[in-house]
């Protein structure tokens, strides 16, 4: 079963990928934000774009394991991913902030 988590409004407000490749986090806002609601997971999505069926996203992917890092995640990936209880990812409808507060929120430590 496929989870429909794009929605309009979001496609919208997604900017094209490396759009914020030069910078600052404080100034990168997150377009949206995905968890799974039965597991600690959690990706800041702050760029993506269409790439033949698929949409190709870019922010801080948090898989609960204490190494968030910065990368690329599809949605196709996402829309497969499930929980411990078999639960499809959610979207934070609520959510507003920076690619810093993400960083801050996940305790990402950047690679020295």
């Amino acid at each position: 079963m496929k989870v429909n988590l794009l929605t309009k409004e979001i496609i919208r407000k997604l900017p094209p990928l490396y759009t914020h490749e030069h910078s600052a986090p404080e100034a990168v806002p997150v377009a949206v934000k995905f968890f799974t609601p039965d597991a600690q997971c959690t990706w800041w999505i702050t760029e993506g774009e269409q790439c033949g069926d698929d949409w190709h996203f870019f922010g801080l992917c948090d898989l609960g394991l204490g190494f968030p890092e910065l990368g690329y995640v599809q949605l196709s990936t996402l829309q497969a991913v499930r929980g411990r209880f078999g639960l499809p990812i959610e979207r934070d409808r609520h959510y507003s902030g920076t690619l810093a507060d993400a960083m801050r929120a996940a305790n990402y430590r950047r690679a020295a």
